[in-house]
C-alpha cells in the first residue's frame, strides 16, 4: 500500500507539472484507466478498517510518542497510504507537537503559495497531536487560521502546536507555521475531549 501510494503521489505531482504532448497524455490516461480497473475488482463489499486503535488507547491512556502515522494510515494529511497526503511528518518536542513538510506544486493555491485550505488541514492534525500530549484527543469544534504572509511551495515548513487550556470537556490549542525562521500563519482551535477508551467502541 505504501508503494502504491508513493507511486500515485508521484503521478499527482507529475500531472500538475508536465508539458507532455497530447498523444503521450492519451497513452498515460489509458494505462491508468486500466490500472484503476484492476484495483476496482478488489474493492470490498464491507468497509475496510482505516484506523488502528492501539492497546494504550484501549486502556485509556496514550503515549505521547505514539506514532500517529501508524494509527491513521489513510489520513489525508499524514497518511502514508493516502496519496492525497504529502504526508506531513509529526513528531513531539513536549510541550510542542511538531509537523514538518515541504509542500509541492500539487498543493499550490496562489502562484508559488501553498493553498490556505491545505494549511488549515495541516494545523488541524498538528493541534490534534498537541492534544495527545495531555491525553485529550477528540474532534475539532472550531479552527481559525490567520495568514500573515504567503507560505511558499518548495520551502521547508515547520508547524508547531501546543495546548493552552483544558477543562476536561474542551481543549484549546494554538499553533504557528514557520518558514526560514519567520511565522507565516497562526492558528487556534477548540476540540471536544473524548475519553480515549471510547475510540475502540467507535470503530464499528
Amino acid at each position: 500500500m505504501a508503494s502504491l501510494a508513493d507511486s500515485v503521489r508521484r503521478l499527482i505531482d507529475l500531472t500538475v507539472t508536465n508539458v507532455a504532448p497530447p498523444e503521450v497524455l492519451d497513452r498515460v490516461a489509458a494505462d491508468l484507466d486500466a490500472a484503476a480497473g484492476l484495483l476496482a475488482g478488489y474493492r470490498p463489499s464491507e468497509p475496510h478498517p482505516r484506523f488502528v486503535v492501539p492497546d494504550d488507547v484501549a486502556r485509556g491512556s496514550l503515549d505521547p510518542d505514539h506514532d500517529m502515522h501508524a494509527a491513521m494510515p489513510y489520513d489525508p494529511v499524514i497518511g502514508h497510504f493516502n496519496p492525497l497526503a504529502l504526508p506531513v511528518s509529526i513528531s513531539f518536542e513536549p510541550p510542542l507537537a511538531v509537523g514538518n513538510a515541504c509542500f509541492t506544486t500539487a498543493y499550490e493555491g496562489g502562484p508559488g503559495w501553498v493553498h490556505g485550505a491545505v494549511i488549515a488541514a495541516a494545523f488541524d492534525i498538528v493541534l490534534t497531536a498537541a492534544n495527545q500530549l495531555s491525553n485529550s484527543a477528540g474532534p475539532t469544534v472550531w479552527l481559525t487560521t490567520r495568514y500573515k504572509r504567503p507560505t511558499l511551495v518548495g520551502v521547508d515548513t515547520r508547524f508547531e502546536g501546543e495546548v493552552v487550556s483544558n477543562d476536561g470537556r474542551r481543549v484549546t490549542s494554538r499553533g504557528r507555521l514557520i518558514q526560514d525562521g519567520i511565522v507565516c500563519v497562526e492558528a487556534e482551535g477548540e476540540f471536544a475531549v473524548i475519553p480515549l477508551g471510547r475510540l475502540r467502541r467507535m470503530r464499528p
